[in-house]
């Protein structure tokens, strides 16, 4: 009954998210310090993650195609798909349910628990608008970008250990990005980016904003939101790769 529960309570929650803004000038200013906070707060791990996962990808792609007849440029053919079907939306978006995740919920839990959203709703104010609707439009902006971003890092990156370790040459890993290069893949991913960015921004929302208690119950939560992010998104993304890739 808790798990049905929730699912209700979330529900009637992205509903109450959509009333008329009493101030749109607050409201601008929230969102953008949310697209500041989300974006920017996250663009160093995203990096580092994304040439370190795009330099892995290419040395143990070389070391799998050991045969003569496979030309070296399916190495960039590989590491380009791999990035950009897979790793750049999907495990840049689970990092991003630790790391914006658990802060949104840990924000709006501490507003709980200090009783500033009741405060709030006091002086008139809707509250799943004024604090969890800007944390999701800024999601749905910014997240998207920094899986453009992390897709073209990638694939720099694996071509930065390719050259460097004198596995692939630059201009046949230049060369192998072009072939055989479906533009449905980067449409699937964003696609995917959108999704994940609505969950790693509302579902923690949700745990924070009804958390109840102290200190402890706010890293619970947090800790909570974060988990129930994660298998929401591997589960998404099985949901999504079953339903748009062709077969």
């Amino acid at each position: 009954m808790t798990i049905f529960s929730d699912i209700g309570r979330y529900l009637l929650m992205i509903k109450g998210m959509f009333a008329r803004p009493e101030n749109g000038k607050m409201y601008w200013k929230e969102l953008i310090h949310q697209c500041t906070e989300i974006g920017f707060g996250s663009l160093g791990i995203v990096a580092i993650i994304s040439v370190f996962i795009g330099a892995v990808s290419t040395i143990q792609t070389a070391y799998q195609l050991v045969s003569p007849l496979i030309p070296p440029s399916t190495i960039a053919q590989i590491v380009r798909d791999t990035v950009v079907l897979e790793f750049a939306p999907t495990l840049v978006c689970i990092v991003l349910a630790g790391v914006a995740g658990s802060r949104i919920a840990s924000e709006l839990g501490n507003m709980r628990v200090s009783e500033q959203i009741d405060a709030l709703e006091i002086m008139g104010i809707k509250t799943k608008t004024y604090l969890i609707l800007p944390k999701v439009v800024a999601a749905l902006i910014m997240i998207p970008l920094l899986v453009v971003i992390a897709m073209a890092l990638g694939i720099w990156g694996g071509r930065l250990a390719g050259v460097a370790s004198g596995i692939i040459d630059g201009y046949t890993y230049d060369r192998g990005l072009k072939e055989f290069f479906d533009p449905y893949t980067i449409k699937f991913a964003l696609t995917k980016s959108y999704v994940f960015a609505f969950i790693i921004s509302s579902v923690p929302a949700f745990y924070g904003y009804f958390v109840k208690g102290g200190a402890l119950e706010i890293g619970r939560a947090s800790t909570k939101a974060v988990v129930v992010s994660c298998i929401l998104i591997l589960l998404f993304d099985y949901i999504l790769s079953a339903l748009l890739l062709p077969t």
